[in-house]
C-alpha cells in the first residue's frame, strides 16, 4: 500500500488492522486485536480488524474508525487530512494526540509543506 495519511495523522499503510487484511491474516487479526484491547481498554474483536484505510471509501474500515469524530469532520470539510483544514489543531486532535503523538509530528510537517 502507497503512503495514506488518515485525517488525524495515522500511516495507514503502517497500521496493523490494514496489514492485517491485505494480508488476509486470521493470526495478525487476532494478535491486533488482543494488542489494542489491552492497549486501548477496550474490547476489540479479531472480526474487527478489517480495514483498508480511513481513506478508504469502501466498506472494510476499522470498527473504530466508522465512529471517529475525526474521520467524519474531515470528511464533512473535504480536506485531505486535517493538516489542510485551517482549523489544524483542534480540541479534536488535542485529544488523540494524547494518545498518538506521532500523529501531531505527520500533520505538523504536513502543515509546514503547505
Amino acid at each position: 500500500m502507497e503512503k495514506m495519511i488518515a485525517f488525524c495523522g495515522i500511516d495507514c499503510a503502517k497500521c496493523l488492522a490494514v496489514l492485517a487484511t491485505e494480508n488476509n491474516d486470521d493470526n495478525e487479526r487476532k494478535n491486533t486485536a488482543e494488542l489494542w484491547s489491552k492497549q486501548y481498554h477496550a474490547g476489540i474483536k479479531p472480526e474487527d480488524i478489517n480495514c483498508e484505510g480511513c481513506l478508504s471509501k469502501g466498506e472494510k474500515i476499522f470498527s473504530h474508525c466508522k465512529v471517529c469524530e475525526i474521520r467524519k469532520c474531515g470528511q464533512k470539510k473535504n480536506v485531505e487530512n486535517c493538516a489542510h483544514c485551517e482549523e489544524y489543531a483542534c480540541g479534536k486532535l488535542d485529544e488523540f494526540f494524547k494518545i498518538a503523538p506521532d500523529g501531531r509530528t505527520v500533520l505538523d510537517e504536513i502543515k509546514k509543506g503547505l
